[in-house]
C-alpha cells in the first residue's frame, strides 16, 4: 500500500512539473509573440513617419513648381502686354506717317 501511495504521489509530482513546464512554455511562446506585435507596431510607426515626411517634402516641391510656373506664366504675360503695347504704338505710327 504504501508503494501505491508513493507512486500515486510521485505520479502527481510529475504531472504537476509537467504543467508548470506547459505553462511556461506557453508564457514564453505568449511573450515572443507579444515582442513581435510590438516590434511590428514600431514598424508600422516607423514606416509612417517616414511617409509623412516624405509627403511634406513632395508638397514643398509641388509647391515650389506651382509657384515656378506662376512666375514663369506671369513673365510671358507681362511680355505679351509689352509686346501689344509696342505694337499698338508701332500702328499709330504708321498711321501718323501715313497722314503726314
Amino acid at each position: 500500500m504504501k508503494h501505491i501511495i508513493f507512486l500515486l504521489l510521485t505520479s502527481a509530482t510529475l504531472l504537476t512539473v509537467s504543467c508548470n513546464k506547459q505553462k511556461q512554455a506557453i508564457d514564453a511562446q505568449n511573450d515572443a509573440t507579444q515582442n513581435a506585435i510590438e516590434h511590428q507596431k514600431d514598424a508600422v510607426d516607423a514606416a509612417a513617419k517616414d511617409a509623412k515626411e516624405q509627403a511634406e517634402i513632395d508638397a514643398k516641391i509641388a509647391k515650389a513648381n506651382i509657384e515656378a510656373k506662376q512666375a514663369s506664366d506671369q513673365a510671358q504675360l507681362d511680355a505679351e502686354k509689352k509686346k501689344a503695347d509696342a505694337d499698338a504704338e508701332a500702328a499709330k505710327a504708321k498711321v501718323d506717317a501715313v497722314q503726314k
